[in-house]
């Protein structure tokens, strides 16, 4: 990066940390450390929520999955508005009306406490690999950029995190976090009217979209209904619904985060205003991703979007690379050719011109894979060990190649801010369970100095703990994809806990415990076994919970009567 862009990273990440901690100042209790004193307005949680949700994954895997796979992922957020819904009639209110620190306090006080044990434990694991790898995002921007190794870069950047959460709490996140979305929102427009900026002159917005729509990247709607395709609208509406509802509804990242509003009606304010921006926000973002697919078939992109690892490879075997590259180039010039035709041939309105062209672009697209494959094949062959998915690194590769200075500082600053609020919540969660649930009840009566200490403590060892967990996310593949895996893995059956605390009032605490477990044993192994796509795994997890909970505590009672008559 060139030296504006270095002072324009800079500045931004010290203004917003700054601001944090100088927001956050005279922390003296838990309360404030933890929940802010639950103080804030509809429009600050809703911002907040959002920032928590939109890591550095967001803006560094998403284009990607948008420039490889087009607008389909968009459908994994249908289900947002009607799981905001359902949390504002059914779960802020019994989270406001019995004044929690953590959403696990509830089951406590519904089952028992080993419930509640049961399931911040389930939180707690699929939470901390989560965070590193929101840990680890940022620092693949920063290796990228410096060419340093990312191990460093990964401790370096996991170490500042760390001190700022440490001192602020959710007061300081929550107030960073408003200013990190205006911040975003801006970079996010301005990035996509300079990637518009870099078509040639003849290829305005429109084109690129008609571009992008013949080669099948603006199907944003799958109707087919079937359990292994990822991305479809009954997989986004139905399994989306189920991950959604319990992410927000359940995990303490997100429920921290509304739990700050000063009373029930903001708090619900804050979640409708996420449900109704998200999808508008991730449509731009998978936008952007297509953008600059099409303007890499006027701009020759790499055969392998990871040039430290391409570079490698080649040192090895620099012929077979040379040659592959050669036929690469050629193919590239012959569809930025066939893509300039196509265009002229759509605005004379030539329906058989457009066909042919059409296939041609495909056809050529088809070959342009090919070569990636065996650019991928052939770097395995060279280290068993080397990362072959590049997705992470599409639009970082493009913004550092082909946008003006200080833009490039300005989008770094973004993905290092996204990075900071989703890791600080993240963090911050972790740490109100820890000591809420698990730490408080065993050191009872201790002073508010005591806890607080206490929670900056806690805060540090799960960040160490992070940053070790990132050093392993390299080998996760797309970054976004790897998240939500990560948390269908658990959040269907902490949804299912709940969703039989709430409705299913008939249901003990030992049914659903041993319930709890085989759905969790259950959701491992469909996964494990590729049964179903990965969205399917939280509706699989939550009915298998509330079934089985029905079904065990009807035996349990069954059994109670045949006792009594004996």
């Amino acid at each position: 990066m060139s030296s504006i862009d270095w002072f324009v990273l800079i500045f931004t990440i010290t203004v917003i940390v700054i601001y944090g901690i100088w927001k956050s100042r005279g922390t003296k209790t838990i309360d404030t450390f933890l929940l802010a004193d639950r103080k804030f307005n509809g429009w600050f949680v809703g911002f907040s929520v959002m920032a928590t949700q939109a890591s550095a994954i967001t803006f560094l895997s998403a284009p990607g999955q948008g420039f490889t796979d087009g607008l389909r992922f968009v459908q994994f957020y249908f289900g947002l508005p009607l799981a905001m819904i359902a949390i504002c009639i059914w779960f802020i209110p019994v989270y406001k009306s019995l004044h929690v620190f953590t959403a696990y306090e509830y089951l406590e006080q519904r089952f028992n406490r080993r419930m509640r044990l049961l399931t911040a434990a389930l939180f707690l694991f699929q939470r901390a690999l989560s965070t590193g790898v929101t840990i680890y995002a940022p620092a693949l921007v920063l290796s990228t950029i410096l060419g340093t190794d990312i191990v460093a870069t990964t401790i370096v950047t996991g170490c500042l995190v760390i001190l700022y959460t440490v001192y602020g709490g959710t007061k300081a996140v929550s107030h960073t976090q408003m200013l990190q979305m205006a911040i975003i929102f801006a970079g996010l427009f301005l990035a996509a009217i300079l990637i518009i900026q870099q078509l040639p002159a003849e290829i305005g917005f429109v084109q690129a979209l008609q571009i992008a729509g013949k080669m099948q990247k603006l199907n944003a709607i799958d109707l087919s209904f079937d359990l292994n395709n990822r991305y479809n609208l009954w997989s986004g509406i139905i399994g989306g619904f189920f991950l959604q509802l319990s992410y927000f509804g359940t995990d303490q990242s997100q429920v921290g985060r509304y739990l700050t509003g000063s009373s029930a009606n903001q708090s619900r304010l804050g979640l409708i205003m996420n449900g109704f921006l998200k999808i508008p926000m991730q449509f731009l973002i998978l936008l952007i991703g297509v953008l600059v697919y099409v303007c890499y078939i006027f701009y020759t992109p790499p055969m392998f979007f990871n040039q430290q690892v391409l570079e490698q490879s080649k040192q090895n075997q620099p012929l077979a690379f040379e040659q592959m590259q050669h036929v690469f180039d050629s193919n590239q010039l012959l569809q930025k050719h066939t893509a300039l035709l196509l265009v002229q041939n759509l605005k004379q309105n030539d329906a058989a011109a457009i066909a042919n062209q059409t296939h041609t672009m495909q056809q050529l697209e088809s070959n342009k894979i090919a070569i990636r494959d065996s650019v991928k094949t052939l770097i395995k062959q060279n280290n068993k060990q080397a990362d072959t998915n590049d997705s992470n690194y599409i639009f970082l590769g493009f913004v550092i190649n082909y946008l003006p200075k200080g833009i490039i500082g300005l989008l770094v600053a973004i993905i290092f801010l996204s990075a900071m609020g989703a890791t600080a919540s993240g963090l911050n969660a972790l740490t109100s369970t820890c000591i809420v649930d698990f730490y408080k009840p065993v050191v009872a009566n201790a002073s508010a100095g005591h806890y607080l200490k206490a929670s900056r403590w806690v805060t540090f060892i799960w960040g160490v703990f992070c940053i070790i967990t990132a050093m392993y996310a390299s080998r996760l593949g797309n970054l976004i994809e790897a998240v939500n895996i990560m948390g269908s893995l658990f959040y269907g059956t902490i949804l299912g806990i709940f969703c039989v605390a709430i409705f299913c009032k008939v249901v003990g605490s030992v049914a659903v415990f041993y319930a709890a477990i085989i759905a969790e044993i259950l959701v491992v192994i469909s996964w494990w076994y590729d049964v179903m796509a990965f969205l399917w795994l939280n509706v699989l997890g939550c009915l298998c919970v509330v079934c089985l909970a029905l079904f065990i505590q009807w035996i349990l009672n069954f059994l109670t009567k045949q006792e009594k008559v004996i």
